[in-house]
Parts: structure tokens; sequence; C-alpha cells
């Protein structure tokens, strides 16, 4: 089941990647803040509260070609990312536009991610609370 959560956590952030290549980035910032951030840490909290799970051993997919995809893809990522290493840093004009593209200009968006880890928060914190009436007292409790 953590295997899952990973999964899910690594789609969900390549779906805000090709949002955002796609010219979306509003949405992609909250399909990567909620799919891959909120989504995620619940999914591992219910299999925490859920407990052990069954552990197998074998393994389906060979080692060697586990590492050899891996080897692939780090190659690719490195080169694909190699243009991106001739870019010049932005200066401090830049930084000042950023600030003011954020707080200014796409203030609702901002307001927006603080409500959904807001909401977040008081979902696992209901969870939490509620927790504690589901194991029995002992004798010593009373």
């Amino acid at each position: 089941m953590l295997l899952s959560a990973i999964w899910l956590a690594g789609a969900s952030a390549l779906t805000a990647l090709m949002l955002y290549m796609l010219g979306a980035p509003e949405v992609a910032v909250i399909e990567l803040s909620v799919g891959a951030g909120l989504v995620t840490v619940l999914f591992v909290f219910a299999i925490n509260i859920s407990g052990e799970e069954l552990q197998l051993n074998h393994h389906s997919i060979p080692q060697t070609l586990v590492w050899a995809v891996l080897f692939i893809v780090v190659t690719l990522a490195g080169l694909l990312s190699l243009p991106a290493l001739n870019t010049p840093f932005s200066g401090p004009d830049q930084a000042t536009h950023l600030q003011t593209t954020l707080w200014e200009d796409r203030s609702l968006d901002m307001l927006l991610q603080i409500l959904l880890i807001f909401a977040g928060v008081l979902g696992v914190l209901s969870l939490l609370s509620g927790q504690e009436n589901k194991f029995p007292k002992g004798k010593d409790s009373k």
C-alpha cells in the first residue's frame, strides 16, 4: 500500500508537470499541492492507522531491468536539462516582478492554496482527534 502512495504522488507530480507544459500553471500548482501533497499524506495516514500490511518478498521485475531503466531515465533527464544550464539567471528586477505577480496579480490563487492547506490540516486534526476513542481503556486509566 505504501508503494501505491508513492506511485500516486509520482503520477500526480507528472500530471502537474504536463498541465504546466500545456500552459495551465494555476491548475498545475493546485494539482501538485492537492494530488501529490494532501491526498498522498492522507493516504499514508490511513495506511498507518489501519495497521500492518502483508509484506511480499517477491519482485516481479528483475533488478537489472530496474537499474537499466533508472540509468536511462537519469541520463535522458540530464541531457534534456543541459540547455537550461546555459540560460542566464534573472536579476533583482525579475525578483520584484515575481513578487508582484504572486502577491498582487495572482492573489486569488494564493488565497485558494492557503484555504486548501488549511482544509487539509483541519481534516488531519479531525482524524487524529477521533482516533483516541477507538482504543479500549485499560485498568489503570479509570
